[in-house]
């Protein structure tokens, strides 16, 4: 049983939305995990028609933290929640997206995280998510795969630690370079996938979309994972 899961920061919609609505159809995945969708006034909305141009629709986000989970069509949504992370004064608010998924009859707990630029909260909340993803995941009997904007390289404290519990897809089955950011002038992985161990890794990386698209849909670039559970 297979599944394509994608991540990808889309800058409040700030940038050429024709554009990005091309690349996150290009992605051409069954769940994609969203960071800094729009969370000002008109936030759902908003959403839901980026969600429809690209051919998906929203299953799970709030508006503060601003992690959302689309899903295709095909895609039968079994549970969904959204928890905000701990609150650091002065810092901005973080939350997880989580949906469990069933897609040719296997299931997936998928959770989209966009961690702090500050280290300290980073880790806790990368700590806070794992453990709230494993609940979900453990009542559903469902795989994991946690994806998003980690904000630091794989040499770090915080992706370490994800990666000892969750496997970094890339490294596994690499497309292309993996670097993600800028979207201009790519020179960083800070955007990855994480999934089960059980999980096997057709391949990760890159999205073949218009380069120009790329550029001009928001600053980082997105990342798809093809994922085999048994």
């Amino acid at each position: 049983m297979t599944i394509t899961v994608g991540t990808y920061n889309v800058r409040g919609m700030k940038d050429d939305v024709a554009a990005l609505i091309r690349v996150l159809s290009a992605m051409r995945a069954d769940v994609v995990c969203v960071q800094e969708a729009p969370r000002f006034l008109g936030w759902r909305r908003d959403r839901m028609r980026l969600a429809e141009a690209a051919g998906l629709r929203v299953a799970a986000g709030l508006r503060l933290g601003s992690v959302a989970v689309f899903v295709a069509p095909g895609v039968r949504v079994l549970h969904t929640e959204s928890r905000l992370l701990k609150i650091f004064l002065g810092l901005e608010i973080r939350a997880i997206a989580i949906a469990v998924v069933e897609v040719e009859g296997a299931r997936f707990a998928v959770g989209s995280i966009h961690l702090d630029l500050d280290e300290a909260a980073r880790l806790r909340h990368a700590t806070e998510a794992v453990a709230m993803i494993e609940q979900v995941a453990a009542r559903f009997d469902a795989a994991i795969v946690l994806a998003g904007d980690i904000n630091e390289q794989d040499d770090k404290t915080t992706w370490r630690y994800i990666a000892a519990r969750l496997s970094d897809c890339y490294p596994r089955a690499p497309k292309g370079n993996g670097m993600t950011f800028t979207a201009r002038s790519p020179g960083k992985r800070i955007d990855a996938i994480f999934a089960a161990q059980g999980l096997q890794v057709a391949w990760c990386g890159g999205v073949e979309a218009d380069p120009a698209d790329l550029v001009a849909a928001t600053d980082h670039l997105p990342v798809v994972a093809r994922l085999v559970r048994g």
